[in-house]
């Protein structure tokens, strides 16, 4: 027997196999590719599901935080506007923006640093040290809506 005779026979039998179980590996490429897809689209979903949870804590937090500002400046009620629960806030808004995307957290990091720098001011009569917490305020609470938004065109 020449020696071409057995390299055709074995490539002959792979096609032949090949072409006999065609359906079966339609159906194994098939089933790879929906585990696959399923797999990502969990993935996805689980993110986002996870920065929607992490936005609105941020935004029941925000409120709670602008509620001490508002106690500690307007009504100069040390009790209930006390800085040191302003400072758990803060901190805990930031912890939460870690989580979302990027211009959420770099808003976070402005409002603490704001905080640290103006929160001895809301004794005073002087308004400057409120307005600059609350426009860092509104300014992450704008970002957190608009990050909110941005998921409504992302499914789940």
């Amino acid at each position: 027997m020449r020696w071409w005779i057995r390299v055709k026979a074995p490539m002959a039998n792979i096609r032949g196999q090949v072409r006999n179980n065609a359906i079966a590996l339609i159906s194994l490429l098939v089933a790879l590719t929906s585990v696959t897809y399923a797999t990502w689209r969990d993935e996805r979903t689980e993110h986002n599901r996870n920065i929607r949870s992490a936005t609105f804590q941020i935004l029941t937090r925000l409120a709670d935080f602008e509620r001490i500002v508002f106690l500690a400046h307007y009504d100069r009620d040390h009790a209930n506007g006390n800085p040191r629960i302003g400072w758990t806030d803060v901190i805990v808004i930031h912890d939460l923006s870690t989580v979302a995307p990027a211009p959420l957290e770099s808003r976070a990091s402005e409002l603490t640093e704001v905080w640290r720098n103006n929160w001895e001011g809301l004794d005073s009569e002087d308004e400057t040290s409120v307005q600059r917490i609350e426009a860092s305020v509104e300014q992450l609470r704008l970002v957190t809506l608009e990050t909110l938004r941005s998921l409504r065109g992302s499914s789940a």
